[in-house]
């Protein structure tokens, strides 16, 4: 998942992950009613944002799994997270001084990989 695939697509018309009739062929010609029976229903609707919400969930530089016993590769890794830790420690002393917060490139908010 890209890092705003859940804030995006939590907003089901942004992205909706199924389409009941056929997209306009033309601008214009859709009334309301006509919207609302095309986009999903609430429960495909709430079964994707589970999905994008779950592709979402482990950031950057979290490893649940153990992988790396070795004292060589555990403290590359303990480097790297307290790298990201002051990197995230500066974006969030910016971001205090911002009207909108940016989060996109925070490491808690940066995906490992696609995080499946």
């Amino acid at each position: 998942m890209l890092g705003d695939g859940f804030d995006f697509g939590a907003w089901m018309p942004n992205y909706p992950s199924t389409m009941r009739r056929p997209p306009p062929e033309s601008k214009g010609g859709m009334t309301f009613a006509d919207i609302l029976e095309t986009l999903p229903d609430v429960s495909t609707s709430c079964q994707m944002l589970l999905i994008l919400w779950l592709l979402s969930r482990e950031s950057l530089g979290y490893y649940p799994e153990e992988h790396f016993t070795e004292e060589g590769p555990k403290k590359v890794i303990d480097a790297f997270q307290k790298h990201l830790a002051k990197i995230s420690q500066e974006i969030e002393e910016r971001n205090r001084r911002l009207p909108l917060p940016y989060n996109y490139l925070n490491p808690p908010e940066v995906e490992n990989s696609i995080s499946i």
